[in-house]
């Protein structure tokens, strides 16, 4: 933050220096409100007003983190699975350089599986969600059980309807269990 001297008229003309003569400021007659220069709002500034009244993030927004969540979730759980496989896969008497190819190549292949799974889940999941404000005009707990069930029986459609139809259950179960631990997070939890 700017030192208030620097703008203050009076400041230079009553300390001189220690040979008499005051130093030149070239601010001093342009009396400049520095506070509403460097004090810059925390809150988020929006172009339209309908955007400062909706209190969630948009539909391309939600699309961007949920399936990035995903991703990067399953990424690096995948690659914790492939890690895994590939320390019970070595053999005595490989060389370091033939195990660390096999931790490389293990971790690659099962982050890049996983994480496509999950991203493609969370794209799936944050497109319903938001079709389902659209269509609603409403943002509650409702929207995110029923993209829960969507997600899962879309996810699972090709395993056939039974598989679909638990799929389903079990992603509604799991949407519901994460708003309920978000709200209870928000109530109990002082931030």
């Amino acid at each position: 933050m700017a030192d208030p001297r620097l703008f203050d008229s009076q400041s230079d003309r009553d300390h001189p220096t220690e040979s008499g003569r005051r130093q030149y400021n070239p601010y001093q007659d342009l009396n400049i409100p520095y506070r509403t220069i460097y004090d810059l709002p925390t809150s988020p500034e929006y172009l339209f007003q309908e955007e400062a009244l909706a209190q969630r993030r948009s539909w391309g927004e939600n699309l961007t983190y949920y399936t990035g969540v995903g991703y990067l979730g399953g990424a690096v759980s995948g690659a914790a699975v492939g890690l895994r496989r590939a320390v019970k896969a070595a053999e005595p008497g490989e060389t370091t350089k033939l195990r660390l190819n096999r931790v490389l190549n293990s971790c690659g292949q099962d982050g890049r599986r996983f994480g496509n799974k999950l991203g493609v889940i969370g794209l799936l999941y944050a497109g319903m969600e938001s079709g389902m404000v659209a269509v609603r005009d409403r943002d509650d707990w409702i929207n995110s059980v029923v993209a829960g069930l969507g997600t899962g029986a879309l996810f699972r459609a090709a395993n056939g309807p039974r598989s679909a139809a638990i799929a389903g259950a079990i992603g509604g179960i799991l949407a519901g269990t994460a708003m309920a631990g978000k709200q209870t997070v928000k109530r109990y939890v002082p931030f």
